[in-house]
């Protein structure tokens, strides 16, 4: 860990005592600043006795502007999931004390390189995907992986070395935060059109993304998607060395497939159907982590050794048990339509999908297609049910559930279900109408499974 004194005997104030606001305020008071932190409902005891022993104080009030009057802030660390439409940060902003989060500062005090990943959809199973390769082989050193993954960066880069690497997941709710963050690598996946509740136009959610490479220069690798027209266009915008990736085989400069088989510029690297997870999009995914190892000097042997044995990421498309010839699958992190779409497209047309959450005001014309192409049957929950049991009908969809939770869903598509087919739980929505988070609405789910086939969740 590097020795910095940016935040010497500064006043802080950390927004939100979740995991990133713990640990940036452990952070801050090794950087021997002095630290508040407020949160939008009362700690735990414990949690508090603990923050306080170390010297953060706690402040219980509500998180309101009035905490400004009573504290003289040089800076605010906030959570990136609070809006930056809050009450507090509003006046935070209209009085300029400068705000940032906690990545940020944690990446200002890493000895080891970092490759920064980031996207609409697959982020995780990228950063899990490069984090696994750099670590296949390894002789010296060690690559860690966290950031949005749910891994606060600080605990990873106060003990990290220069003979390690970091591989850092990035939201948009993180990068629009940041001023310094200076990844060696830099990856974007994909863009699509995600949390406009947040960031409230689609330019502004792209050019959020797009900080990821800001601090770039022309000793760095920004590695893009390319087929896409838009994402190649983002490109050009990098001042670092643009390393293309490309399913199909738009560009040649980087990693693609050819013939089902994947090449690193001229050079093969293993056959498409070694890889283990399902789907093009996961070949997608394994092209971004490929020319990050590939630039990073890692052998083809190592890769393949990783890739093959690589079994997915927990509620990403994930992959539960089999019971009575069917396969039941978690994707409780699509949270969009892009990544439900993504989905489907993984499978043929054997699907009873589990899909449903928050309303955040879309519609769901875009999943008409797939529905038709995919789904067989469908169980709906949430919000959003009525109005993808609309799409549904319209996708000529005939047999239609519609339920009041998760437990129903899981009941009525093992009813619908036969051998040979696919349960998919892939919501296309957030979780926060019955759901403090996605993971806890995929553990329900495999947990539900269980109890309903009296099988355990496979690895």
């Amino acid at each position: 860990m590097k020795n910095i004194d940016d935040y010497q005997n500064k006043n802080i104030l950390v927004l939100g005592a979740g995991m990133s606001g713990i640990n940036a305020s452990k952070l801050l008071k090794q950087l021997s600043a002095n630290v508040w932190l407020n949160d939008a409902n009362p700690l735990k005891s414990d949690a508090k006795e603990k923050l306080e022993k170390i010297g953060v104080e706690v402040i219980d009030a509500k998180q309101s502007p009035k905490i400004l009057d009573d504290y003289n802030f040089d800076l605010i660390v906030k959570n990136p999931g609070i809006f930056y439409d809050n009450e507090l940060i509003k006046e935070a902003i209209k009085r300029n004390i400068p705000i940032t989060v906690e990545v940020e500062i944690a990446s200002q005090v890493s000895e080891a390189p970092i490759v920064g990943v980031t996207g609409s959809n697959g982020k995780t199973t990228v950063s899990t995907m490069i984090n696994d390769i750099l670590n296949e082989e390894r002789t010296t050193g060690h690559s860690y992986v966290a950031g949005n993954i749910g891994v606060p960066a600080s605990t990873v880069t106060t003990k990290a070395t220069k003979e390690d690497d970091i591989v850092l997941e990035l939201s948009s709710f993180m990068l629009v935060g940041i001023k310094t963050l200076h990844p060696h690598i830099a990856v974007l996946n994909n863009v699509f059109s995600n949390h406009l509740d947040y960031h409230k136009t689609r330019e502004n959610y792209v050019n959020a993304k797009m900080r990821i490479t800001e601090n770039q220069d022309e000793n760095d690798y920004f590695v893009v998607n390319f087929d896409n027209e838009e994402w190649r266009e983002l490109s050009k915008h990098s001042k670092a060395k643009v390393v293309p990736f490309s399913y199909d085989a738009v560009s040649t400069d980087g990693a693609y497939v050819k013939d089902e088989q994947i090449f690193f510029k001229d050079e093969f690297v293993m056959n498409v159907d070694e890889i283990r997870v399902p789907g093009q999009q996961n070949v997608q995914n394994a092209l971004a982590a490929i020319a990050v190892a590939k630039i990073m000097g890692k052998s083809n042997s190592a890769i393949k050794k990783a890739l093959s044995t690589f079994g997915g990421v927990r509620h990403r498309v994930q992959y539960v048990l089999t019971a009575d010839g069917r396969k039941f699958y978690n994707d409780s992190k699509a949270t969009d339509i892009e990544a439900t779409q993504v989905a489907l497209r993984s499978f043929k047309d054997n699907v009873v999908l589990i899909a449903g959450g928050l309303d955040r005001g879309y519609t769901f014309e875009k999943l008409e297609k797939d529905f038709a192409d995919h789904v067989k049957a469908i169980t709906l929950f949430g919000e959003t049910k009525d109005l993808l049991a609309d799409t549904a009908k319209k996708a000529g969809v005939k047999n239609i559930k519609i339920v009041n939770n998760m437990k129903e869903a899981v009941d009525e598509a093992w009813a619908m279900s036969e051998e040979g087919d696919i349960v998919l739980l892939s919501p296309a929505n957030a979780s926060w109408d019955q759901y403090d988070t996605f993971e806890q609405r995929g553990d329900e789910f495999i947990q539900l499974v269980e109890q309903k086939t009296g099988r355990k969740e496979e690895n």
